[in-house]
């Protein structure tokens, strides 16, 4: 039997077809993050059962008994520990993550400063968990007491408390099994003082300056800090099924699905979005929040200034990504611009509004540049050295690169345009300097790539980050970093120079300029603020310097060099300040064999340790599973055996 093979493709998987028409080909790829702001990999079927809202890092509960963890992560506050899984509930804190298994035990991570994330010995019979705002953390035993542990010296529950049925923490409270509300901790607004004749709860929640208590008949009651109405509960609230306290903003849900939330709201974290419907659950954090969907989707709005402004996979079906200080750039193929993390009193506030048209991006200290196809450049964010005023007329530009309070533009014609700060001269390029074919912005030195293959720098050179190694030449790609240089040359080596040429945390030298031993193959560089990265042909990344893995003393780690475990099929890296951002190909499958004994081998393309399952289908509208397994290498074969049963088969990498 002979059969014709094409490719089809939908907009979450690659789907192949035994038998019909190509219909279309090719896909972006998606955005990954760790090291300060954590992005992890999220499968486009992913669905989540549960959701909550830290201070500035999000959870969301997997269905699969597995956690997600992203946002804000220099304490590790993401750093999910790898395996963990029957987990049944989790709590976001101010630092510190909690989730709660199966068999009652509980597990932490985070910051551990007063111990708030790793549960008591022995602690078992846990049916609830809570991370305080703070640095303590609660657990509702089955038993109907409570535990809690971390810092205990004023917030340690009242003596003999029992007949508990849920617990809140950041002001403190516990809901007795008569529907009273017992609370303890700081109450400097009032926030434990529970309001005299209080009865008929069945849900508690608690900010760092409200509380709130959920009644039989579907109204609210709050009371402690009101400087920005977080407790004014508006009037004729009513059918009230769930409610969620955040920093200084508050957020209910209704029986009709929908959500209704006020207090603080700069970032719009008081109000929910226009439209939002068919919610589930709520969750509300520092200054973003999370809604859960009856699908198992999650929305969220609000702050963004370490990603947790968005849901989970929010960075998909992009082209190309940049990082910054402390936010990340993300170009969609329609020519529009994401953009996350980022300090608003520094001018961070997204994209100008109706950018489209962008063929590059770049991220420098505080501000961002785009490319668009026009040749022209627009520029956005602090403003305090002109790094953002675009030189008039300023066209013809075919790449662009953002420095610490600088921009840099070449010119279709090999020329250079800089502007911004000049204190170390880096807007000043060497006179004469032409057929320039790249550029690379570092913290305050440039460099320059021409078309020869040598390397050319200026700008500060107080680490010897502008002191180009003598007889570098055969250069294909540049970066400029903090306060050290890489050289990509033609035969996949890698060069470095500057500082870093040892490990001495005290004057900026965390080994980024020692390029690993052995290091070939490679086809992209990335230089961050102390650390680097390369790409190499297999799609693998490799890193270095600060925020390597197993090096808990180093004060400027923050995990931007541990590379998450199996990531595979990467096609873009970027490296900024404290962490590391890259692109990676979605799971594919390649063209169907037909085999002598009638069955079709598939090849999944994907990442070594990710979970995948593969589906087939003879109509397009009803799937089956096919396989479901745990990825032991980048390229996996499966094999169906009744492939030629059917007069069209058609197959899919899916989530789980």
């Amino acid at each position: 039997m002979s059969a014709q093979i094409s490719l089809f493709w939908t907009a979450v998987c690659a789907v192949w077809a035994i038998g019909g028409a190509q219909q279309s080909a090719g896909q972006p790829g998606d955005a990954v993050g760790w090291g300060q702001i954590a992005m992890p990999p999220v499968q486009a079927a992913t669905r989540f059962s549960a959701i909550s809202a830290g201070w500035q890092h999000n959870l969301a509960l997997k269905r699969d008994g597995t956690v997600l963890a992203w946002g804000y992560s220099q304490d590790g506050d993401c750093a999910v520990p790898p395996g963990l899984s029957g987990v049944t509930g989790i709590a976001a804190g101010y630092h510190h993550s909690l989730a709660l298994k199966s068999d009652g035990t509980v597990v932490g991570w985070g910051d551990n400063s007063a111990g708030q994330s790793v549960a008591p010995a022995g602690l078992t019979g846990v049916v609830a968990v809570a991370a305080a705002g703070g640095d303590f953390s609660l657990a509702l035993k089955g038993d109907g007491t409570v535990v809690e542990w971390g810092d205990t010296n004023t917030v340690a529950p009242p003596v003999g408390l029992s007949g508990v049925i849920a617990v809140a923490a950041s002001a403190t409270m516990a809901l007795k099994s008569d529907g009273t509300v017992v609370a303890w901790g700081p109450d400097n607004v009032g926030q434990a003082t529970v309001p005299a004749g209080l009865t008929g709860v069945v849900a508690i929640a608690a900010g760092p300056t409200q509380s709130m208590a959920l009644k039989r008949d579907g109204t609210v009651v709050a009371w402690g800090g009101n400087g920005v109405g977080e407790s004014t509960v508006p009037a004729g609230l009513s059918n009230v099924v769930a409610i969620s306290a955040g920093s200084l903003h508050s957020m209910v849900l209704k029986s009709d699905g929908t959500v209704v939330a006020w207090g603080n709201n700069p970032d719009g974290e008081g109000a929910a979005p226009a439209g939002l419907s068919g919610v589930v659950a709520i969750s509300a954090g520092g200054d973003a929040n999370l809604a859960l969907k009856s699908d198992g989707t999650i929305v969220a709005w609000g702050g963004n200034g370490m990603g947790e402004g968005m849901p989970p996979g929010a960075v998909s079906d992009v082209t190309g990504v940049a990082a910054g200080t402390m936010h990340c750039l993300a170009l969609k193929p329609d020519g529009t611009v994401l953009e996350w993390g980022g300090n608003p009193l520094e001018g961070m506030h997204g994209p100008p509004a109706g950018l489209t048209g962008v063929t590059a991006i770049a991220a420098g200290g505080n501000h961002s540049l785009a490319l668009k196809t026009n040749g022209t450049v627009v520029a956005w964010g602090n403003d305090d050295y002109g790094q953002s005023d675009v030189p008039a007329g300023l066209s013809g530009v075919v790449a662009i690169s953002a420095g610490g309070g600088y921009s840099l533009a070449l010119k279709s014609d090999g020329s250079l345009v800089a502007w911004g700060d000049n204190s170390y001269g880096e807007t000043a390029a060497p006179e004469g300097l032409s057929g320039v074919a790249a550029i690379s912005a570092g913290f305050a030195h440039n460099l320059a790539l021409k078309s020869n293959g040598r390397v050319v720098a200026w700008g500060d050179n107080s680490n010897g980050q502008a002191a180009v190694p003598f007889g570098l030449t055969g250069v294909i790609a540049v970066s400029a970093g903090g306060l050290h240089s890489l050289a990509l040359k033609s035969d996949g080596t890698v060069v470095a120079w500057g500082a870093g040429s040892t490990n001495d945390p005290i004057d900026f030298e965390e080994g980024q300029s020692m390029v690993p031993a052995g290091l070939s193959n490679v086809v992209a560089i990335a230089a961050g603020w102390l650390h680097s990265l390369a790409l190499k042909s297999d799609g693998t990344v490799v890193a270095w310097g600060a925020g390597e893995p197993n090096n808990p003393t180093d004060p400027f780690g923050f995990g931007q060099s541990a590379v998450p475990p199996g990531l595979g099929g990467v096609i873009a890296i970027a490296a900024g300040w404290w962490n590391s951002v890259v692109l990676f190909a979605p799971p594919s499958l390649a063209a169907p064999a037909l085999l002598p004994n009638g069955s079709a081998r598939l090849t999944l393309n994907g990442s070594a340790g990710m979970s995948y399952t593969i589906q087939a289908s003879s109509d397009l509208l009803n799937w089956t599973p096919l396989a479901s397994f745990v990825a032991a290498n980048a390229a996996m074969a499966v094999v169906d055996p009744a492939a030629t049963n059917f007069s069209r088969r058609f197959y899919r990498a899916a989530a789980p």
